[in-house]
This record gives structure tokens, sequence and C-alpha cells, in this order.
């Protein structure tokens, strides 16, 4: 059922978004410090090299991408082009930070987390970028922003930060981009694995990919496990649908830190995987900047 799509040896590969007008894959390698875009009709992949790491990345409106490098996010005008500063560098002085997962909204903004280094100070904080490159803060508190994602009507945000095992859901008016008060959406289990990058579907269904947990799983919006996919990677690091038809699954991995036996076991990871699923995933909008 899961396909090895790439086999790309990323360090920590994350963030992957479909591009409907191209067919083509955006992805990234954070600690390869690199860009990749990935054709899955022909396998071609395309890397770019920046000089700093790169938390995630998503399709502007106008064309080329925004990304979220290390201590601020930037736009990419074209293939192979430089960043260019887009907003204020809110990390410069954080050098225990770096930006990490993040998703765009209906109204074109990109919503983007923090990590931190000193696991005892929680201390990262998930942010939202504005088309005209104000950034906000939503909450902080953090270890690992992870899991942002929206429900299809854009009136439920999804976040996960990471070593609590714990994704929130929230009220948010899709307007103004204000949160209401956060609910446990549902609780993982210690020890088998943490909720790391999700995506939706069309039936509103939360997609996560569990950190060392071999999978990927399904829940509903009420929060009730309906799916689980194994897969061959210890660390799958998120999911993205794409596709002609909305109904690929595409799951990127991470495959730093492994033993020997773990990569004995696991030769693959840091590769892109694929399957097929039922339900199409949603469309993601694209930055507005």
């Amino acid at each position: 059922m899961v396909q090895l799509l790439l086999d790309a040896g990323a360090l920590l590969g994350e963030s992957p978004r479909w591009s409907v007008s191209e067919q083509r894959l955006y992805w990234v390698d954070i600690e390869g410090r690199a860009i990749h875009c990935t054709d899955p009709a022909t396998g071609a992949d395309e890397v770019m090299l920046l000089d700093q790491q790169v938390g995630c990345v998503a399709p502007r409106a106008g064309g080329g991408l925004v990304v979220a490098m290390e201590d601020r996010c930037a736009l990419i005008d074209s293939w192979g082009a430089a960043p260019r500063p887009f907003g204020p560098a809110v990390l410069a002085d954080k050098p225990e930070q770096r930006f990490n997962d993040g998703c765009v909204d209906g109204a074109g903004r990109l919503w983007v987390g923090s990590l931190t280094s000193d696991k005892a100070h929680p201390t990262a904080t998930l942010y939202r970028l504005d088309p005209d490159g104000s950034l906000s803060e939503v909450f902080g508190d953090l270890t690992t922003s992870n899991g942002a994602a929206f429900s299809p009507d854009g009136r439920t945000f999804y976040h996960a930060d990471t070593p609590t095992h714990a994704i929130r859901a929230f009220d948010v008016d899709p307007a103004t981009g204000n949160l209401g008060e956060g609910r446990i959406f549902h609780q993982f289990p210690f020890g088998n694995g943490r909720p790391d990058g999700a995506a939706v579907d069309a039936e509103g269904c939360y997609w996560s990919a569990l950190w060392d947990g071999w999978r990927v799983v399904r829940l509903s919006p009420a929060g009730e496990l309906l799916q689980t996919i194994e897969l061959p990677v210890q660390r799958p690091t998120m999911i993205a649908f794409g596709s002609a038809d909305m109904q690929t699954a595409f799951v990127s991995s991470a495959g730093k830190n492994l033993t020997d036996d773990e990569r004995k076991a696991q030769p693959n990871a840091g590769g892109v995987f694929a399957f097929r699923v039922e339900v199409p995933g949603l469309v993601q909008p694209m930055f507005s900047g």
C-alpha cells in the first residue's frame, strides 16, 4: 500500500506541500538546508540549497515560495532565486530557537511556529505572518510547534506541541485569525510516537504523522482514531495530499540520529513515501504576500 516515492536520504525531511498548478511536491530537508521540488510522475527531484536551515515552505499566489528560515521568514520569487527577507527577524536574538512547522490559512496568511533546543524551558511560539509582512504572536509556552492545519470551513485550527503528545483544537475567526480557547482534540499515549506534521482531508479528518511511531493516523472531526497506516520508517514527519485527484498522500521522514541497527532496519529513512486514500485531501491555500 505504501510506496517509496523518493529515496532522498534527508536528515530531517519536512513540510511537503503540493502545487496544484505545477503538479509537483515541494518539501524541505531542514538540517540539509535544502528545498526539494519533486515530480511524482517521473521521480525527478530538483534541489535548491540555502545558507540557513529552512523549517517549512508554501507556494505563493503570485508565484514562487514563502519559506520560514532559522530566524525569520523570506520570499523566493522563482526557483533558484535567493530568499529575500520578509517580516521581522523575530528569532535573531534567540539562538536556541528556529522556525519549524507552518501552514497557510484561507486568507493567505502563514501560521508558523518555532521550536527550542532548550527543552527545559518551553519558550517557543506560534506566529502568524500576514501578507503585508507583519508578524503577530498567537500563543507561546511551546517546546516544538507542529501539526498546524485548518478544518475545511477554516473555523477550526489544529496544533500540536509535539512533546506533550497532544493535539489541540481552537475555534478561529477566518476573517481576523483570532483564536478562541483551545481544547484537547486527541491525546496520544506516551511511548508510542508523538504528533508531528499534519493535514486535513475533505471530510474534515485530521491526519497526523507520528515521530518515532512508524505510522500516520487519521482522526475524525471529533478526535476519534479511524485509521492507521504503518510505514517502513521510524520517524515520519509530515503528511500532505496531492496528485490530480488529491487522493495521493505524501509523507516525509527523517534519517538523522539513527543507530547502525536502526539504519539497517529502515534503509529508506529520510525518504518520501506515498499511498492512495479514499477521501481526497484539501487543496492548500497559497500565501498572499
